[in-house]
């Protein structure tokens, strides 16, 4: 029986935090946005969320675009 290599890509979000000293809290927010380099994140985790996709894999790696399921 063959057998065939599959990737499985589930979207997800890396979530980070930090602490911001300002003014307001929309001047932090505008702060984290902007990538105000003295800001130094932590990393909090991973959440996945519930949008698949699952193909094939040639021999190189590539996806086989001719059948998949899930959104790509």
């Amino acid at each position: 029986m063959p057998k065939f290599t599959i990737l499985s890509r589930v979207d997800a979000y890396v979530d980070y935090t930090t602490e911001v000293e300002a003014d307001s809290l929309e001047e932090a927010v505008d702060l984290a946005y902007d990538g105000d380099p003295s800001i130094k994140w932590k990393e909090q985790g991973v959440v996945e969320f519930d949008a698949r996709h699952v193909v094939a894999l040639d021999a190189d790696g590539e996806e086989i675009e001719t059948y998949s399921r899930g959104k790509g």
